[in-house]
């Protein structure tokens, strides 16, 4: 039984493989090709997994790509340490192993609770790969509105040609509007990517990640130099959260990290796996029509994205923990072990600044006009990035509502003032402040969902 998902809300499974061809068997060690076809599955035993739940009929309301099986049982209790360390030495054992190995052990531990990000690019391959594993899988895609019309094609060309379905995740439809309304058709051209990324992609995605335990992607160190080059097969996601909730509660597989591009299209076209027609028109990297381009000979893949942009910057948000750059923490040193940093986050009109004397200040006060939630941050830490988009729809989402959202970044010269006055144990620390109390009240929980956030200030408010 294969499944599949791509970047979008719609949930589809697929119960056959049409084709047939040449297998592969997984032994305690090595590999070894087979002659079985995969015309007629046996049915899925799911005794060791969470229950699969047929949702074609009608999706969920909630718009994660979650099983209804999977809200059916309480999440196992894991000792967050020992996973991350788990996942480090995975990283170091299958950092030799080829793609198809990696693929068959990523889908052997998760089962249902993983899923394939494919963006209608090379990326296939990763579908071929987990089809040629013998394994179920998902697959799910992002459908910002924005496509090239080839690229939708081509999301029909590979549900036929592997008998899945693509489970396709949407932009909310409110805010594309509002941001259009406002902002225009191609704002982004003036003012840069990352606010119309984050409304038809990071927030769609967060949403789908939502309900898995780890995701499988297509990056290769030599896609991005600038970002890209210290990609690990296999790490604990810096950015987004799973479905247990929390930071390192999402695992991120990139089986092909260590693949050469020319590598990955030798193998595509051995397999004759189908590939979009705009690779043909000299388009490597593919994301939206507006933003992407093809390439001259002698350019590099990711110069067809974002073009009029930074070159060391080509990212979405989709893998915003691969963004680093050099950045003082204030005091003329590199916080801890960090040699670079990413820039400033949580950056939205809705989102007030606080400098010292303004958090000072709303220490002081007594009787406030309004309440105010208020993170403090460090940009480099990586559990600050991991819930920025979810801080950010919380601020969106309490405008106008007597709550008002502020940052504070409480690192260098004002961690000691932090740690003194506000409360701060480690980063990211969200602080309460109610209109009638003079002492912030913390947040105690590491979800950071906006539900959670909302349900907190709701009880203090």
């Amino acid at each position: 039984m294969a499944l599949a998902v791509t970047s979008s809300t719609s949930i589809a499974f697929s119960s056959s493989n049409s084709r047939t061809e040449q297998g592969v068997q997984f032994g305690s060690s090595n590999f070894q090709p087979s002659d079985r076809a995969f015309a007629a599955p046996a049915p899925l035993n799911v005794s060791r997994r969470r229950s699969l739940a047929a949702v074609n009929a009608e999706p969920k309301r909630n718009d994660s790509i979650v099983p209804s099986a999977a809200t059916v049982f309480a999440p196992d209790v894991v000792d967050k340490q020992a996973e991350v360390e788990d996942i480090e030495k995975l990283a170091v054992d299958l950092e030799k192993a080829s793609p198809l190995e990696i693929m068959d052990k990523a889908l052997e531990k998760y089962g249902n609770d993983i899923a394939i990000a494919f963006s209608g690019a090379e990326d296939v391959a990763l579908i071929e790969y987990a089809h040629l594993t013998g394994r179920p899988y998902r697959v799910f895609s992002l459908d910002t509105g924005r496509l090239n019309p080839e690229t939708y094609k081509f999301f029909d060309t590979v549900e036929k040609h592997y008998g899945i379905r693509i489970e396709y995740m949407f932009p909310d439809a409110v805010e594309v509007q509002a941001l259009v309304r406002t902002k225009g058709l191609f704002s982004f051209y003036e003012d840069g990517h990352q606010e119309c990324c984050r409304v038809r992609k990071v927030r769609p995605l967060r949403r789908a990640l939502k309900g898995l335990r780890a995701w499988i992607t297509g990056q290769r160190k030599d896609q991005s130099p600038g970002t890209r080059s210290e990609v690990p097969v296999v790490q604990v996601d810096p950015v987004f959260e799973g479905l247990d909730g929390g930071s390192g509660s999402l695992v991120k597989w990139n089986p092909v990290a260590n693949v050469a591009g020319n590598d990955v299209w030798n193998f595509l076209r051995t397999m004759e796996v189908p590939v979009n027609s705009l690779h043909a028109q000299g388009y490597i990297s593919i994301g939206c029509e507006p933003c992407t381009r093809s390439v001259l000979p002698g350019q590099h893949e990711r110069e067809g994205r974002w073009w009029w942009e930074d070159a060391k910057a080509k990212e979405c948000g989709l893998h915003k923990g691969n963004l680093k750059e050099e950045n003082a923490n204030g005091n003329g040193s590199v916080e801890g072990s960090k040699s670079t940093v990413v820039s400033d986050i949580f950056e939205s009109e809705n989102i007030v600044n606080l400098s010292r004397p303004g958090i000072e200040n709303l220490l002081k006060m007594e009787e406030r006009k309004d309440g105010w939630m208020v993170v403090l941050y460090a940009p480099w830490c990586p559990f600050c990035q991991a819930m920025e988009a979810s801080y950010v729809e919380l601020a969106d989402k309490l405008a106008g509502s007597g709550v008002k959202v502020g940052k504070f970044r409480a690192d260098g010269d004002q961690k000691a003032f932090a740690q003194q006055e506000l409360q701060l144990g480690s980063f990211p620390t969200i602080l309460f402040f109610p209109k009638h109390s003079s002492r912030p009240i913390k947040y105690p929980s590491e979800k950071r969902d906006v539900d959670s956030l909302i349900a907190f200030i709701n009880a203090l408010r």
